[in-house]
Formats: structure tokens, C-alpha cells, sequence
């Protein structure tokens, strides 16, 4: 099974490396092929001093924590999607979130679902008659029925 992860996901596995987000990313080997966007470091990036705050973390523990998570998934260049892709993805989250057009491409053009905690982006999207989403709990369902 592959997923791709968005920003907010490797977000959450950052700030608690314990909690279920953070257990999938880190012990699904074989089970569950993660991927995302190169965009998505960058993203997460922006947030360091966020995390800092939140966490009271050095920002040096915070990217040996980065760096964990981020072994665990493989990015791809956002050049590598086809322009079809990106004209759709543009179309469709127009009206939703434009930040969120890179992962919504890459979902259509790899034709696999993006991980996300992203309510507004899940709901807006099923509106408009996509299923391009899986839940935590959904995966962390999955993974677990898959390991047996």
C-alpha cells in the first residue's frame, strides 16, 4: 500500500513521535510505502519555530526528530507530474485551499490517496466528488489488518 503524506501529517509526527501518527509513520516498514512532494520539506521547514514553542524542543532536537520521520518517506519532485495533473488539481482545489493543489496533483497523477488531517481539504474535496483522502485511523486501521 502507498500513501502520500501532506505537510500537516509529518507536522503532527514531529510534535509527538508517540501518538499514532507518529507510530505509522515510524513502524509501518513493508506494510506501508510512504511518499510525498519535495514541497512538503519545505513546508515543514517554515514551522520550526512553531514547533520550538510548542514543544519547548531545541532546534536541533527538533531536526533529529525531522530527519527520523523524513527517512521513513520518499519524495519526488513536484517537476515529475504531468501538466494534465496540475491543470486538474489547480481546477479542483481552486475553491478549496490553492496550498494544497501540489498534493492533489500528485494524488492524481500517481492515482493513490494523500494522507492528511486536513478537514476542510477532505470535506471540500468529497463535495466535489473526489475521494482522494484516507483518515489516520482509517490507515492506522488498515496497517494494523495488514501486519497480521
Amino acid at each position: 500500500m502507498k500513501v502520500i503524506v501532506d505537510a500537516n501529517i509529518a507536522f503532527s509526527a514531529i510534535l509527538n513521535t508517540n501518538g499514532k501518527i507518529g507510530d505509522l509513520l515510524l513502524n509501518s516498514e513493508d506494510i506501508i510505502e510512504f511518499v510525498s512532494l519535495r514541497y512538503m520539506l519545505f513546508e515543514v521547514s517554515k514551522y520550526h519555530y512553531k514547533i520550538q514553542k510548542i514543544t519547548g524542543l531545541t532546534k536541533n532536537e527538533i531536526e533529529k526528530i525531522q530527519l527520523r520521520i523524513m527517512k521513513k518517506i520518499t519524495f519526488i519532485s513536484e517537476e515529475q507530474i504531468s501538466k494534465e495533473s496540475w491543470t486538474k488539481a489547480n481546477d479542483i482545489v481552486k475553491d478549496i485551499d490553492q496550498k494544497d493543489a501540489p498534493y492533489v496533483a500528485f494524488s492524481d497523477f500517481l492515482g493513490i490517496k494523500i494522507w492528511t488531517g486536513d478537514k476542510p481539504l477532505r470535506k471540500g474535496l468529497l463535495k466535489k466528488g473526489y475521494d482522494l483522502t484516507i483518515k489516520t485511523d482509517e490507515l492506522y486501521k488498515l496497517r494494523n489488518e495488514l501486519k497480521k
